[in-house]
Parts: structure tokens; C-alpha cells; sequence
């Protein structure tokens, strides 16, 4: 996600002092400064929060980046991944230290399943507004990036985000997995039910396959930023079920 104007009410950080390490994970077309108010409020409850910064050009290079701030972290891990970033913690999931995972309107692909062959997954709700590709990226059509990305966040931010799209690579889109952690590790789901870029109708095939605990609200695909609080406690629920 990119930069959110929502904080957490003023919120200060206090020692880390949970059991749990939660490692975000951001998807396409953005970048990790969406999770601020998410991670205010993580921080605030106590919780050792890592933020990965994916260039979203390779899924190799995402799965990589990933994986160094598990290591980072210096508890059990909760890693939750939002969009793309689902396929990111499906791969990099597999680590030991990851204990379970949270996926937020997210990709779950399967062994040999890339976030294409889901993308392209025929839904009733219609696909994204994708601009066809150009030098191996791929952009939301900027004119229509508000309404599809983030319908029920502030226009001057959701114009402001289209404007300054991370482009993504195909490189990240189209490789198969080769790993699906959620096969063998706790899962849980949120669905965002007013989604226009990943459809609902997908995202609840991917969530019934992976056996998730799935929670679903009323929000569009950018649900950090229009409802941070509904998704930091989704992902103290799921910390809460670490072991």
C-alpha cells in the first residue's frame, strides 16, 4: 500500500512486549507506507511490528526481501500479506520461524499456481482495470485506480496513489509457485467484499482451499486504509492463535 493519511488517534509506541513478531507484507501498485496506521496501532498493543519494502519486480526478489526481515524479527512470526503480497508469504512463508499466516484480500496461489492464472480467474464482479503491459510492468489505468483500488478512501489520496503507482513486474505476476505454506500452517483471511481489483468471488475460492478462519467486512481492496482498526484486530486475532 502507499502513504495513509489515517493514524491511529495519536497513538504511542510502547516496548514490544507480546509473544508474537507480525512481519507486513505490501502488494502491487504501492508501496509499505499504507500499513501505518495498521502498524500505530500494532505497535501500541505491544507488538514487535517489521514492515517489508518489496520492489514488486521479480516474486523471487519479493520472496528474498521477505525473508531477511523474518529473520530480523525476534519472536515467532505472524506474517501477513495483503494483495500480491499474498503470493509473497505463501512462498517465504514456508521459513520456520513462520508459525502461521494472515492473508488481507490477498493472493493464495497453490504448487505451480502463479498470481496470473488467479488474476485472470473468470469472477462475476469482472477483473481489474489493467493497462496492457509495457516493458515488462504492468500499471491500474490511472483514470480509474479510485474507484477500483480505494472506493471508500479520500479521493485526494486515492488520486495522489494512482498518480504515483509502483509499476509491477510480470516477473512477480507470472512465475508458479514452487511452495504454498498455508498447506501445512495456520491460516486466516479477511475478504473485503466491495474488492474491484482482487474479486470476492476469488478471493473466497482461495480462502475455502487453504482452510482459512475467514472474516469478511464491508470495504474496498485498499481496506488498511479505510478501516485500520478492523484490520489491525484481524491480525491480533490471528497473532492471538500463534504457538
Amino acid at each position: 500500500m502507499a502513504i495513509a493519511t489515517i493514524s491511529s488517534s495519536g497513538a504511542q509506541s510502547r516496548p514490544s512486549t507480546q509473544p508474537v513478531s507480525i512481519v507486513l507484507v505490501h502488494g502491487a501498485f504501492v508501496d509499505a507506507s499504507g500499513w501505518r496506521a495498521v502498524y500505530d496501532i500494532l505497535t501500541h498493543d505491544g507488538y514487535e511490528v517489521l514492515i517489508v519494502q518489496n520492489p514488486t519486480i521479480t516474486l523471487e526478489g519479493d520472496v528474498a526481501a521477505t525473508r531477511r526481515v523474518i529473520a530480523a524479527a525476534t519472536k515467532p512470526v505472524l506474517l501477513v500479506g495483503h494483495s500480491y503480497g499474498g503470493a509473497v508469504i505463501t512462498e517465504a512463508g514456508t521459513d520456520p520461524k513462520v508459525r502461521s499466516l494472515a492473508y488481507i484480500a490477498a493472493f493464495a496461489p497453490d504448487v505451480g499456481e502463479s498470481v496470473f492464472e488467479l488474476a485472470t480467474r473468470p469472477a462475476p464482479e469482472g477483473g481489474p482495470p489493467l493497462l496492457p503491459p509495457s516493458n515488462g510492468f504492468i500499471i491500474v489505468d490511472p483514470a480509474k485506480f479510485p474507484s477500483a483500488f480505494a472506493s471508500d478512501v479520500d479521493p485526494g489520496l486515492t488520486r495522489f496513489l494512482a498518480a504515483a503507482q509502483v509499476p509491477w513486474g510480470l516477473g512477480a505476476v507470472q512465475p508458479k509457485l514452487t511452495a504454498a505454506a498455508w498447506k501445512d500452517k495456520p491460516v486466516s483471511y479477511m475478504l473485503t467484499t466491495e474488492d474491484h481489483m482482487v474479486p470476492p468471488t476469488i478471493q473466497r475460492f482461495m480462502a475455502t482451499r487453504a482452510k482459512a478462519n475467514l472474516v469478511e467486512i464491508k470495504s474496498s481492496h485498499a481496506v488498511m486504509l479505510s478501516h485500520p482498526r478492523d484490520v489491525a484486530a484481524f491480525v491480533e486475532t490471528a497473532a492471538a492463535g500463534v504457538k
